[in-house]
């Protein structure tokens, strides 16, 4: 069997798999194509992948692989080149992207998209959205430490004290915890707010404070995401976030809705009770944001002086490790797919196997996605 690695697009730093993953795919005697600079942005050079076995192609030439390895979505003209009954693997969110899926399945693609992959404990090594999640968390308070204009910590120096960065986490699952013990270790006072009561021993645990509302709907199922509250709720919910919201200096937002839009937590009103020179990094933002005014991969500036960084990418922001684990997530699954041979064998019956599967045999397969 062959594997293709793509270089992606301008915007995406990462690579599928780093030369020292490629290496274990050859050792189950797959061939590997990597399209030239595919790693380069990851620090991965290409002689690095020309030195683990692989052979460096053109874009064209690693599009005819059995199995194409692209993080992004392919392009149309892409999707020419593609060799019939191909299966290509990524993130592609697919409950967001139903045309693009449909367009797959009457290519005869066979599609898995890696952050569909049932949230099991099977899964835990395979399980890309929390990988990728863990850098998000801890660079956006990074990010938000270099946008605030103040410290992070408590100061006491002979020009006078500084009181410490007030930070409010909006979700406390993996983006969100990683963000409490980076925003801890920085020296913040952190308050958490999350509709599961069950997270609460492991925020406090971290040292924030975690915000109680009592009412919310069991999310026990819902695979780690937020679920839809009752209307009654909601304005608990909001009442209690807005007393942290207009004392916070940092509020990090991570709350979605798999195959909808993200929840509002952050109302108008609770923005214009902000102070001035405040910041809101809201991972969200790829779903429409947590925050009425949040822009995807855009800076917004409100006018009382808030700034809200609309950005679901920050693990692209470091590379090499956010490839590293990406890559590690990658070969866990194709484990299931290739046998030792080093050949393609889709176990349907497998459940990880069936529960990533988007597009198979001409049809959408994916029960999520069949009307």
């Amino acid at each position: 069997m062959i594997a293709g690695i793509l270089k992606e697009p301008n915007f995406e730093n990462r690579v599928s798999l780093l030369p020292e993953q490629v290496q274990a795919l050859i050792k189950k005697n797959v061939q590997v194509l990597v399209e030239e600079d595919a790693g380069k942005n990851a620090s991965a050079f290409n002689q690095a992948y020309i030195n683990a076995g692989a052979e460096m192609v053109s874009r064209q030439k690693a599009l005819t692989a059995n199995l194409v390895l692209s993080i992004h979505p392919l392009t149309n003209n892409d999707l020419s080149c593609l060799n019939p009954n191909a299966v290509v693997l990524g993130v592609y969110q697919p409950l967001f992207n139903k045309d693009l899926m449909q367009s797959w399945a009457s290519n005869n693609i066979s599609c898995f998209s890696i952050d569909m992959i049932p949230r099991t404990t099977r899964a835990q090594s395979m399980d890309v959205l929390s990988s990728q999640a863990n850098i998000a968390g801890y660079r956006a308070v990074l990010l938000a430490a270099t946008l605030l204009p103040r410290y992070f910590p408590m100061f006491m120096t002979a020009a006078g004290s500084i009181a410490p960065a007030k930070v409010l986490i909006l979700g406390a699952g993996v983006a969100g915890l990683q963000a409490i013990a980076t925003a801890k270790r920085l020296g913040a006072v952190v308050e958490v707010f999350d509709t599961r009561p069950a997270v609460k021993e492991e925020v406090q645990s971290l040292g924030a404070k975690f915000i109680e509302v009592e009412g919310a709907a069991d999310a026990s199922k819902a695979g780690g995401y937020a679920v839809e509250q009752s209307d009654e709720y909601k304005q608990k919910q909001q009442h209690k976030i807005a007393e942290s919201v207009a004392k916070s200096d940092v509020i990090i937002t991570t709350a979605q809705i798999p195959g909808k839009q993200a929840p509002i937590l952050i109302t108008q009103a609770m923005l214009d009770t902000m102070k001035t020179g405040s910041v809101i990094i809201d991972l969200a933002a790829a779903t429409g944001g947590n925050t009425p005014k949040t822009k995807n991969n855009e800076n917004f500036t409100t006018e009382n002086g808030v700034l809200i960084v609309g950005n679901s990418n920050l693990p692209c922001g470091m590379p090499f490790d956010a490839s590293k684990m990406y890559g590690k997530n990658i070969l866990n699954f194709l484990q299931l797919i290739i046998t030792n041979e080093g050949a393609l064998n889709l176990n349907f019956e497998d459940d990880l196997v069936k529960g990533t599967c988007i597009t198979h045999n001409g049809s959408i397969v994916h029960n999520r996605l069949i009307d």
